[in-house]
């Protein structure tokens, strides 16, 4: 008799309100009768018990052997799965290592079910080049290739069947939880300490100005503001500072005002100075260098280069020292009526697979419910119109995902949280309810130590203010992960202030990206990109929800029902398609 469904034998359990281990849902899934399990574990289950581990299925199954009952005739239970076809979700694009480190993504994307390669050839998301491990890393920049091309080949029947084609396989399936190593960082849920007074804002500014000085002090030979102010004229100077306001002249310069802790400067970039591209670049409020002479007079300083705090060259990312794997979502939008249930489903199915055993993590980014009142008539949008309600449907959802996966969430601008960032995690009403799983709830944005791997996790709101601001060939939202290197090049996630994005002021900045990440995970714009950045891999992770009216009146084309999965022993990343 053939084993029935891991996935099947999950969402079983959890329409009977339990979460279950990785190994007891095997364990049922390998029983005679996977039904009878089922109902002979829930039975003799503690009453305290929120999650089936593999010693209740043991207990349950031997106690069933005991009673010695038959089987059901036709030899299935009513959750028997059919065979998954080709056709169904679960393609990838397969995303190798990039060989550029300077904002150019020169990956390498392979499509493909669970297809046997002797008799699959994976299509390029590029359907110009035929071979994508020969094609040019200067066309391979925008790793945002249009998904309708992502579609599965036809797929080998006997390795793409039920996500329990290989028995054996699925039977040994178990994880090492001792193997584990992860650890939170830069989380400031219950740390919150500003009241709004100006001179919280005060302290924030001086927080993010004395860590970001610190990167380029060994860049340039700093001088205040009030020391340039009384040096002679002619004379070379640089200077650390925020920035105040950037204007251009009649005559096609641009002046730069700079504000340290002494006071403010202002410096002269001229239009003949090569130096346009770089201040297209800046926003206001970021801390950058300016380095030039002064002039006769000791009024204004032209400027000869600028430099932003940016990240190294020279980083070198970690990695796990065994095979493991994260996938990285954001935005999934439970309660809106466009949410699509029927690709988490398929995600959840795949997550039970033997394919799947080494995603033992799961990084979220946010927006794990619609929310409510977040935009102009979203009521005639919403499934659900109870936030609590919403938040209740999404941990359901949750159950369906293996029970020994550990998941990290941070909150978004759509979650229960004040939309004013860093945000904290949620409250412990709401932790209560999504408390089946233990996920870590952090808060926003937060750093994630998985195993050797260091991962900033960031809902991406600023991303709308980059965008807006930055030319469109180095921000847009058909390419997020170039928007998301200009945050990499200014150390900080949200750096201007008082326009799109709220910042909340505490005693510490805590949107400073003080330690480089090996990768830079967002979501909040609902498209797919990713892409290196000075050895940073930048993802993007898209959405789970399909196209609202108001994304319709705002010309938002989300990229819906993707999974990046990433390797964290090698940091490749390959990218599942489940709509």
């Amino acid at each position: 008799m053939p084993l029935e469904s891991n996935a099947r034998i999950a969402k079983a359990l959890a329409e009977r309100g339990y979460n279950a281990e990785r190994e007891a849902v095997t364990l049922l899934a390998g029983a005679t009768d996977p039904t009878a399990a089922i109902a002979a574990t829930v039975d003799r289950a503690p009453d305290e018990a929120l999650r089936i581990t593999a010693d209740h299925v043991r207990e349950a199954i031997d106690h069933t052997d005991k009673s010695a009952a038959p089987p059901d005739e036709t030899g299935q239970s009513p959750v028997e799965t059919k065979g998954s076809s080709a056709t169904e979700p679960g393609a990838t694009e397969t995303v190798a290592d990039p060989v550029t480190t300077d904002g150019a993504s020169a990956m390498d994307v392979d499509t493909g079910a669970a297809s046997d390669p002797a008799t699959a050839d994976a299509p390029t998301v590029d359907p110009g080049t035929a071979d994508p491990l020969t094609a040019d890393p200067t066309t391979a920049d925008s790793p945002t290739a249009d998904p309708t091309t992502a579609d599965s080949p036809t797929a080998d029947p006997t390795t793409a069947d039920s996500p329990t084609a290989d028995s054996a396989t699925a039977a040994d399936t178990s994880r090492d939880l001792d193997l584990r190593d992860l650890e939170v960082g830069n989380d400031m849920t219950g740390r919150s300490t500003g009241t709004g007074e100006y001179s919280d804002f005060v302290t924030t500014f001086r927080d993010r100005y004395e860590r970001l000085s610190k990167v380029l002090r060994g860049r340039v030979n700093h001088r205040p503001a009030e020391a340039i102010a009384n040096m002679p004229g002619g004379s070379d100077a640089a200077m650390i500072g925020l920035v105040n306001d950037v204007r251009s002249t009649k005559s096609g310069h641009w002046l730069v005002e700079l504000e340290d802790t002494t006071g403010t400067f202002p410096a002269l970039v001229m239009k003949d100075k090569g130096l346009a591209d770089v201040v297209d670049e800046i926003l206001l409020d970021e801390c950058v260098a300016v380095e030039g002479t002064l002039a006769d007079d000791a009024g204004i300083l032209f400027a000869d280069s600028l430099h932003f705090p940016d990240v190294p060259r020279t980083h070198n990312p970690g990695g796990a020292d065994r095979h493991v794997q994260a996938a990285l979502i954001s935005d999934v939008h439970v309660g809106s009526d466009e949410f699509m249930a029927d690709a988490w489903h398929s995600f959840a199915d795949w997550l039970h697979t033997p394919e799947a055993d080494p995603v033992e993590y799961i990084l979220l980014a946010g927006d794990m419910v619609e929310g409510v009142g977040v935009y102009p008539d979203q009521d005639e949008e919403l499934d659900i119109v109870d936030i609590y309600e919403q938040y209740e449907a999404f941990a359901e959802h949750l159950k369906e995902v293996p029970a020994d996966t550990e998941i990290v969430m941070i909150p978004g601008n759509h979650d229960a949280v004040r939309l004013a960032e860093p945000q904290p995690g949620f409250n412990d009403e709401i932790r209560a309810i999504m408390d089946v799983h233990d996920a870590r709830i952090v808060s926003n944005p937060a750093t994630v130590s998985v195993e050797g791997v260091e991962v900033l996790m960031y809902h991406g709101v600023s991303l709308d203010e980059v965008i807006a601001e930055l030319p469109e060939e180095k921000a847009s939202y058909d390419e997020p992960h170039k928007a998301m290197y200009q945050l990499l090049k200014k150390r900080h996630v949200a750096p201007q202030f008082g326009g799109h994005t709220r910042v909340a002021p505490e005693e510490r900045d805590y949107l400073v990206i003080e330690d480089v990440p090996d990768v830079f995970h967002t979501g909040h714009v609902h498209k797919l990109g990713w892409g290196k950045y000075h050895n940073v891999l930048a993802v993007n992770s898209g959405c789970w929800q399909a196209q609202t009216d108001f994304q319709k009146s705002v010309n938002i084309d989300p990229d819906a029902g993707y999974a990046p999965i990433l390797d964290l022993d090698t940091l490749d990343m390959t990218v599942r398609k489940f709509s």
